[in-house]
């Protein structure tokens, strides 16, 4: 790379965007992947950043841009830090110099910078979900928009992307998956597929425990049969795999088309040309070369994979300012001599490993963690009012009938989460994902991306294993996903791992989500549709429990944020979160009849809370107490307590309010027992609650401001 900046940057420099590529000739599109390298290096040198794996993608992206129409055909960079070339294609090479730099251009895809990003990346294994969620809307919306993700080698070993493969293969969505394989993650001992996959396959331990292994699984009841073809298939894959890598893919039911030579661009453009032609989903397999054309990070892979970059000296630029030392100058040299081959393409597909319609797996039968209900036992449940998760699901039914964007998915429990009536009543915009609850919230994503209106079903207990993707694929990108969030508090029988006390403080701290719980199933009603009307992400919490068996109300939406007032009064104040405000009521009645003066709210939203009516009520206070069924620490008692400490700094009045917060008890878990039993156990039941206030009275010192007499008079 010889020639001077300004030479080097001539036809790069001329593009108005991605589509301009279709009018240069195959040399011109030689010369412009050299430019594009010769801007990444100069840049990356003083900057730092993401280097070896964005030189080793410049002639798959041009290749691809070239054959799609970007931003109506959308492609999905997995991870995001190979996206260098894609950002000087798509109209930032006047402001590349700003990489990473405060206010400047950034290191990973985001939508704020351009429309031709089509989500906001940064971590590894995002990308089919995403890809996925884009795919299905299209086809809900009857589009034609092409769907591409690029995923490296590495990033596809994540649980994550794996789930999303089975779905995808499972499924038969149209999509094109690139395999960007440069066998390397950051340290190659991880990255590399085959070799990963034939270490497995050897291992003494794969030989000495598979018969072990499959004799344990056949003497499992009902699902032993199944159980070891899953197993064994599984096996036959991975041995297969190390054998010729589209074994697997195919197995899965993907299309495999590999291994393609990544650097050269003829054959990516002609491979790519007839893969996008293909129906269902295609794997294109490209072997690259991290670093490609700049020398020192060709043989050094680990250290130039970024963000912090060895001493780099380049022709022109001055790189000494503090951040790297001046190294050896060395030039960029094209790849040579490097065999690549593209074997044959794999035989016919197999049928894709089973997908689970609901968990079966020990841990749960029926979706409640119980055995299958007996005759007596249905009998008895019908006796009692609809649980709340039966009112979201009828009310979900009645949204979907008006929406036709509205879709549902569930990880492995249509039936535990009621979605089973929002499959019968719309089977084609209902998606069981099975025992995968990551993927579901990452492919909730994409179909919001996609125009879409998702509604995820997930026990509290489950959604701690998708935290990472509420946080950096829902939230970050700021999609109208509904998280319902079932059975939170309090679960049961099923004891410490299902208790579902710790999602609302984990979610509490992330951007942009929406937080609300209601007091009673009408209210749930109100919120979910509430939750539909507005555009940013929404966790709607509600328990295992029945309703209060209310009659039904015409389900309008309510303004977010505002809270209500169940009961006036000024001298104690309640604050509730979720059903435990209708015991909080319960409380406050006692409390009455001794002559307390007692407020009661109905807080509904834990985020953004009601900070004014919070405020004016808790001004005047003698005592500020809130009730929640989640834990102590961090939840929306803490919210309040924290949002008070702010305001009390400028308003003396809100200084000395005292503060108690109600929950479950921190640092510990809760173990097995009747919902009934571990309330009362826990002090949470209507009993314990008015003693935990009145044990906080008495501490206080304080008494009410009318006689006991006068007030039970009245």
């Amino acid at each position: 790379m010889s020639s001077s900046p300004k030479d080097a940057v001539s036809i790069l420099a001329s593009l108005t965007g991605p589509s301009d590529l279709r009018s240069l000739d195959e040399a011109q599109l030689e010369t412009l992947c050299e430019e594009i390298r010769h801007t990444i290096v100069q840049t990356v040198a003083v900057t730092g950043g993401h280097l070896g794996s964005s030189l080793g993608v410049v002639e798959l992206t041009v290749a691809l841009h070239r054959l799609l129409e970007s931003p109506c055909d959308r492609i999905v960079w997995d991870t995001g830090h190979q996206a260098y070339p894609h950002k000087l294609l798509t109209g930032r090479l006047a402001r590349f110099g700003t990489l990473r730099q405060l206010g400047g251009v950034g290191g990973f895809p985001r939508r704020s910078e351009s429309e031709h990003d089509v989500v906001d990346g940064g971590h590894a294994g995002t990308g089919l979900s995403i890809a996925q969620g884009l795919a299905v809307a299209r086809d809900l919306r009857g589009t034609h928009e092409r769907v591409v993700t690029v995923v490296g080698d590495a990033a596809l070993m994540s649980g994550l992307a794996l789930e999303a493969l089975n779905d995808i293969g499972h499924r038969q969505i149209s999509l094109l998956i690139v395999l960007n394989d440069n066998e390397m993650s950051i340290s190659p001992t991880v990255g590399a597929l085959s070799n990963y996959l034939s270490a497995i396959k050897l291992s003494e331990a794969w030989q000495t425990t598979k018969a072990g292994y499959d004799a344990v699984l056949e003497r499992l009841p009902v699902v032993g049969s199944s159980a070891v073809e899953i197993s064994r298939r599984v096996r036959k894959s991975v041995v297969n795999f190390a054998q010729q890598p589209g074994h697997l893919f195919e197995d899965l039911g993907i299309t495999y088309i590999g291994v393609v030579p990544g650097h050269d661009l003829p054959v990516l453009l002609s491979t790519f040309r007839r893969a996008l032609r293909l129906e269902g989903p295609v794997l294109v397999h490209v072997r690259t070369y991290k670093g490609h054309g700049y020398q020192p990070a060709e043989l050094d892979q680990v250290a130039f994979h970024g963000a912090a970059l060895p001493p780099m000296e380049i022709p022109g630029v001055d790189t000494s300012d503090g951040e790297q030392a001046a190294g050896s100058t060395q030039a960029v040299a094209a790849e040579a001599g490097r065999p690549q081959s593209v074997p044959p393409a794999s035989g016919p597909a197999q049928p894709p490993l089973a997908q689970s319609g609901s968990r079966t797996n020990g841990d749960r039968t029926n979706g409640d963690g119980d055995a299958t209900p007996s005759v007596a036992q249905a009998v008895a449940a019908a006796r009692k009012p609809p649980t709340y998760t039966a009112v979201m699901a009828e009310e979900l039914v009645a949204i979907g009938a008006e929406d036709p964007r509205v879709v549902a998915i569930t990880a492995g429990m249509p039936t535990g989460t009621g979605l089973n009536r929002f499959q019968v009543a719309y089977p084609e915009r209902f998606f069981d994902v099975g025992i995968a609850e990551s993927h579901a919230v990452t492919l909730a994503t994409g179909l919001a991306l996609g125009g879409l209106r998702p509604f995820v079903a997930i026990y509290s207990t489950f959604l701690q294993r998708a935290f990472d993707q509420t946080v950096h694929d829902v939230c970050q990108n700021d999609q109208p996903v509904v998280i319902g969030v079932d059975r939170a508090g309090l679960v049961g029988e099923d004891g410490t791992s299902h208790q579902g006390m710790f999602t609302l403080p984990a979610q509490r701290q992330l951007p942009n989500i929406v937080i609300a719980s209601p007091k009673d199933e009408q209210e749930l009603r109100r919120l979910l549709r509430t939750a539909f009307a507005q555009d940013h992400p929404f966790a709607l919490h509600y328990p295992r429990d029945p309703g209060f068996d209310l009659p039904g109300v015409a389900p309008t939406t309510i303004p977010i944020g505002e809270a209500e007032v169940l009961r006036d009064g000024g001298e104690i104040v309640f604050a509730g979160f979720g059903p435990i405000v209708m015991r909080a009521l319960a409380v406050a009645d006692a409390l009455g009849a001794d002559g307390w003066s007692v407020g009661v709210i109905n807080a509904r939203w834990a985020r953004p809370l009601d900070e004014r009516l919070l405020h004016r009520y808790a001004r005047d206070a003698r005592l500020l107490v809130t009730f929640e069924e989640s834990v102590a620490a961090g939840g929306f008692g803490s919210a309040v307590l924290e949002s008070i400490a702010r305001a009390g700094i400028a308003d003396a009045g809100l200084r000395g309010v005292p503060v108690r917060i109600i929950g479950i008890p921190e640092g510990r878990f809760v173990d097995h027992g009747s919902v009934a039993d571990l309330r009362e156990t826990l002090r949470l039941d209507v009993p314990g609650l008015e003693a935990l206030v009145r044990e906080t009275i008495a501490a206080l010192g304080i008494t009410p401001s009318r006689p006991v007499l006068q007030a039970r008079s009245a």
